[in-house]
């Protein structure tokens, strides 16, 4: 199993995909739901990875 420190700080869609085992599309989707600590710059779409595992965590408390 990874861990949270191994990936880089800054987060693309393709690594949301593969954290999550999802298409890259679907991250992309993903990353435009309300709530989720999307940063945008101009055409780029990045997250910050202590925010996106932070974000996750309360996914899953919010679906226990």
């Amino acid at each position: 199993m990874t861990k949270i420190e191994e990936y880089d700080l800054i987060l693309r869609a393709k690594d949301i995909a593969t954290i999550l085992k999802v298409s890259k599309q679907r991250a992309y989707e993903m990353m435009e739901e309300t709530g989720f600590p999307l940063i945008r710059k101009g055409r780029l779409k990045r997250v910050q990875r202590d925010s996106f595992f932070q974000w996750l965590d309360q996914q899953e408390e919010m679906s226990s």
